[in-house]
């Protein structure tokens, strides 16, 4: 038998007996028209409405497509509304538990089913990711020759995960994280829908909010959350779910953090301050905070990035690489788990060695340059690599380094305006102590004199 999205039981008993099935089931979109976000892939003409049968077929037909998001974005979802819509085969595959075996027998049933029936195959593999190279490789004949459409869905950077001739025969559709207007209208849509709650109980607006925070961006875990909320309203004889209700069906506290007004600032300014004063604790304390108001992660690395170079530099080199690295991940795995990531880097950050002498490095040096302490460039350094370069004087006298033994050469390099000028004041902390020491050696080989 083959496998299938949703198997035919579960399908019947949903149509018998609608309100046993789950909210975020019951509230599935049934077109794409009632898809929730997403809209810049849902376009007349946009590959997934050519799937669902909205366009031309044979020689254009529709491409196979790779879908990339966050988890709770609607991957599953396209996939689903794709099974429904399209008069073509439907076979799901997940790449946790099929293997090339699977996957052959998916393609020979498509080539039957085209050569026997005119009938075309959509297969969707879902976790592609988790496919090792040798069982993409089994793909790619049935997506070349269109045995096959795919649809494949990820939750991490495909020019990492998917091979690049799979890649390269495919469309890459990339889905952002929902809105919270996104979700706001579907949880109307929840309340009020006749597959929904119709009406029955109501939604505050600061339950509202708390639900969003919640939500993290995930449909699912907001329909999810509302139903067990709606269903203590209701126990309860409540004709509105309260916060203190909803926070006691989700076990968790409401966070008192306005993403766009004054906390949402004064929070990160105190990450950043608890890094730079070294306070661990504090600072896990308000990274924290963030997370659980479901602030956007990128936000959170971005900030931890600035710090790394402007609290920390050269007293610790590594520090800019960790938060680079965490921001990257942020990126590719989203929440919940990009948690983790940023408790990694935000430690490891308020640990470390600190110097802000980078920053008041290039804070002088941009100082000098607005008030025009500027400059010719000193003949000898400049470019002399075109006809009558030499005439002019230009690279003439330069000392190239490499040929000295000690690899530094006594010799001008800074205009004259600002030639004894020294901006970077290292200081002794941590790996900057070697710094300090390389820079007293260079300026004085250098002929420098201390101004």
């Amino acid at each position: 038998m083959e496998p299938d999205l949703f198997t035919a039981a579960a399908e019947e008993r949903q149509e018998k007996d609608p309100a046993g099935s789950p909210l975020a089931v019951r509230m599935r979109p049934r077109t794409l028209d009632e898809v929730v976000g997403q809209q810049h892939l849902l376009k007349p003409g946009s590959p997934l409405r050519r799937l669902v049968g909205e366009g031309s077929g044979g020689p254009a037909g529709p491409s196979s497509v790779i879908l990339w998001g966050p988890p709770g974005t609607g991957k599953t979802t396209l996939a689903y509304v794709v099974s429904k819509a399209t008069n073509k085969r439907f076979v799901e595959l997940s790449a946790i538990t099929a293997g090339v075996k699977e996957v052959r027998a998916v393609i020979e049933g498509a080539r039957r089913a085209t050569g026997g029936f005119g009938k075309e195959t959509v297969l969707f593999l879902d976790e592609i990711h988790r496919f090792s190279k040798a069982q993409q490789d089994s793909l790619l004949p049935a997506v070349e020759n269109r045995w096959v459409t795919l649809i494949a869905a990820t939750t991490e950077n495909p020019y990492f995960s998917v091979i690049s001739p799979l890649l390269s025969r495919s469309l890459l559709l990339t889905l952002e994280p929902l809105t919270d207007d996104d979700l706001r209208g579907l949880l109307k849509r929840g309340l009020s829908d006749e597959r929904g709650l119709k009406d029955a109980v109501a939604l505050p607006e600061d339950t509202e909010d708390h639900l969003l925070r919640i939500a993290g961006g995930d449909a699912r875990r907001a329909l999810t959350a509302l139903e067990a909320a709606a269903g203590a309203a209701l126990d309860k004889g409540e004709p509105e779910i309260s916060l203190t209700t909803l926070e006691e069906t989700v076990d968790r506290a409401a966070v008192k953090y306005d993403r766009d007004g004054d906390q949402h600032y004064d929070v990160a300014s105190a990450l950043i301050k608890s890094i730079r004063g070294s306070d661990v604790d504090a600072a896990l304390h308000y990274l924290a905070r963030m997370i659980e108001a479901g602030e956007d992660p990128r936000f959170i690395a971005r900030r931890l990035m600035i710090s790394a170079s402007e609290d920390i530099g050269l007293a610790d080199p590594t520090a800019l690489p960790t938060a680079v690295a965490a921001a990257q991940a942020v990126a590719m795995i989203g929440f919940p788990e990009a948690a983790l990531t940023l408790s990694h880097a935000t430690i490891a950050l308020a640990l470390a060695p600190k110097s802000n002498a980078a920053t008041m490095a290039i804070g002088a040096a941009m100082e000098d340059v607005r008030k025009g302490l500027a400059g010719p460039v000193p003949p000898h350094l400049r470019d002399g690599h075109y006809k009558g370069a030499a005439k002019l004087g230009h690279a003439q006298g330069y000392v190239y380094p490499h040929d000295l033994p000690e690899g530094i050469a006594e010799q001008q390099y800074a205009p004259d305006a600002i030639k004894d000028r020294e901006y970077y004041e290292p200081t002794r902390h941590g790996a900057e102590a070697r710094y300090a020491d390389a820079v007293e050696w260079t300026r004085r080989h250098l002929g420098r004199k201390r101004s």
